[in-house]
């Protein structure tokens, strides 16, 4: 197929099917007559994330205790559910948010008193129990319940019989726990959570309302944006360590952050997940109050089978990706992508490619801005390899302290910048 025909394949417009079970207001209280108190902000600010990545076998009569790790607090919470790649409807019996336990990061013990039901107004006022159709999202009703910044929730979803393969978030580095009969989803003490998996199912974001800043930052890219090489149960992914730098921040300019990164994504083509092309609208396009997008994708396509031997392809569909955004007032940074030597899919051929394809990054004005992650990380000895100090061991990821000079390369001034006017 010729690069001109490929191409023009992936213009193509993307079918993005979400239902909205919520406009994103909730009701307030009003302000006594004479009262010079400033009204609440009533606008949503995307807290967390976690992309879709493929399906896995359902837990019919389980309970699910997804821990989510938030950015930004709020007053009150919306939960998003994903059927997005599943093949049948999913029948969730019940569902809630609640606070996870302070200092028990790998417990499923919930905060006594801050167990909320998750209601559906689009499934019938008031419904707790619910059906997402095959192929869709569903983002649930405003649930009353303060949520820090910097602290854990606990999402949990009672699948009462085999709705097909469950839509799931593979690579959590995160401890999740399963209760194997009955609905639990109320349970405060989590006794009955007996078992542990390492992926969030069917949760795919968070909202809270009333943010100190509204707005929100999306991380757009592979198994380094999802944390790969970095330690379980400890928010160490470079967008984690984002979000922990914004916090330094006044108030009013702290985005939320949000980790869009699925191991083994690619740019141009589907594989482990959609393609960032193909899952822009959902993943970036769609969430709430993004104001910006880093970009940082492209090394699963340059070493990957069928490898992308043409750089110009890559930054053809940088272009788009930024073409799409700018039509939604969203800034783009791009990321150069990191170096690999010494990895087992590594050639002086394939390297050659990223070489192109940051330069291009670097000197063709594609983004708003640039984030050079490769020029922070790369040994200086050996500028195809990655510095010894941030390599895990197989010369591709990152381990903590990696992570951390990744997210310190991100200059916070493109993130909190006035939002771009659409064009």
């Amino acid at each position: 197929m010729s690069r001109a025909i490929m191409f023009r394949r992936l213009l193509v417009p993307l079918a993005t099917a979400l239902v909205l079970a919520s406009t994103g207001v909730i009701a307030e209280a009003r302000s006594a007559p004479g009262s010079t108190a400033p009204k609440p902000a009533r606008t949503w600010t995307g807290t967390w994330e976690a992309a879709a990545s493929g399906t896995a076998p359902a837990l019919p009569g389980a309970s699910i205790r997804n821990v989510v790790h938030t950015s930004v607090g709020g007053r009150a919470a919306r939960v998003r559910l994903s059927n997005r790649l599943g093949t049948r409807p999913l029948r969730l019996g019940s569902v809630t948010l609640a606070l996870q336990l302070p200092g028990a990061p790998g417990s499923p013990r919930a905060v006594a008193g801050s167990v909320r039901a998750v209601t559906f107004s689009g499934a019938g006022a008031g419904a707790g129990a619910v059906t997402v159709p095959a192929g869709r999202d569903l983002v649930s009703d405003p649930v009353p319940l303060r949520v820090p910044a910097d602290a854990n929730l606990l999402v949990s979803v009672h699948t009462p019989a085999d709705s097909g393969p469950a839509t799931y978030h593979r690579s959590a580095l995160q401890a999740n726990f399963v209760a194997p009969g009955g609905d639990r989803t109320a349970q405060e003490s989590g006794a009955a959570y007996t078992t542990r998996v390492g992926s969030w199912y069917y949760v795919t974001g968070v909202d809270v309302l009333g943010a100190s800043a509204a707005g929100s930052v999306v991380a757009l890219g592979d198994s380094i944006t999802d944390g790969t090489g970095s330690s379980s149960d400890a928010n160490h992914r470079w967008p984690d360590r984002l979000a922990a730098r914004l916090r330094g921040l006044p108030a009013h300019r702290r985005p939320g952050v949000l980790n869009a990164g699925i191991s083994g994504n690619r740019l141009l083509l589907d594989g482990r997940g959609p393609s960032a092309l193909t899952r822009l609208d959902t993943d970036v396009l769609s969430r709430a109050g993004v104001r910006s997008v880093i970009v940082l994708e492209g090394i699963n396509d340059i070493k990957g089978t069928p490898e992308q031997r043409d750089p110009r392809a890559l930054e053809d569909a940088y272009r788009l990706v930024v073409r799409r955004a700018h039509a939604r007032g969203i800034g783009v940074i791009g990321g150069t992508i990191t170096p690999y030597g010494g990895h087992g899919a590594y050639t002086p051929a394939r390297e050659a490619v990223r070489q192109a394809v940051n330069t291009a990054i670097r000197t063709h004005r594609i983004f708003d801005a640039v984030a050079d992650l490769d020029a922070a990380v790369r040994d200086p000895a050996r500028p195809n390899r990655i510095l010894p100090a941030y390599d895990p061991g197989d010369h591709l990821h990152f381990n903590d302290v990696g992570m951390r000079a990744l997210a310190d390369t991100i200059d916070l001034r493109t993130l909190t910048a006035k939002r771009l006017s659409p064009r």
